[in-house]
């Protein structure tokens, strides 16, 4: 006898569904835990990029394609950093259209203390599967992720 559900059933397991939940609990959780501080997931996502870049800065272009976001989107979301002092923008020294991002002092402390908040929900989210399986888990959702983006990658783009 066959164990699998079809994914057509409404008790089948499809992967769309399992990662929006994943990822809207995850970041409501995160949101509301780093509320105080004022910055929002996406500006941490900013700043941990910034603090794992070169330490010249990153251009909106680089921050662009490492969130996996799009270009107005994070046009916005840089600009309401600058406003709050987490980063600044100067021009770059060879392309006359891109600027230099990179973060600031504020927005380092910033990023320290979310990210002691990130890495304690991190924690208390994995513990539903033992400690030798979150590892194997994290690993293997990379793998699906990656492959997430290479059929983005080959997929059509829509002409408008």
């Amino acid at each position: 006898m066959n164990d699998k559900v079809p994914a057509r059933s409404p008790h089948g397991r499809r992967l769309p569904p399992i990662l929006r939940k994943a990822w809207y609990g995850l970041n409501q959780a995160f949101r509301r835990r780093i509320a105080h501080t004022g910055v929002t997931p996406d500006q941490f996502t900013a700043l941990r990029t910034l603090i794992e870049s070169d330490s010249l800065g990153v251009t909106q272009r680089e921050i662009t394609e490492r969130m996996s976001s799009d270009p107005n989107t994070v046009a916005s979301l840089l600009e309401r950093m600058e406003d709050s002092g987490l980063i600044e923008r100067k021009p770059h020294e060879t392309d006359r259209r891109a600027y230099r991002i990179r973060i600031q002092p504020s927005g380092r402390e910033q990023f320290e203390t979310c990210r002691s908040i990130a890495l304690e929900l991190q924690s208390e989210v994995l513990r539903v599967l033992s400690t030798t399986n979150q590892e194997s888990f994290l690993e293997q959702l990379d793998l699906v992720a990656q492959a997430c983006q290479q059929a983005a990658d080959n997929s059509p783009r829509a002409h408008r």
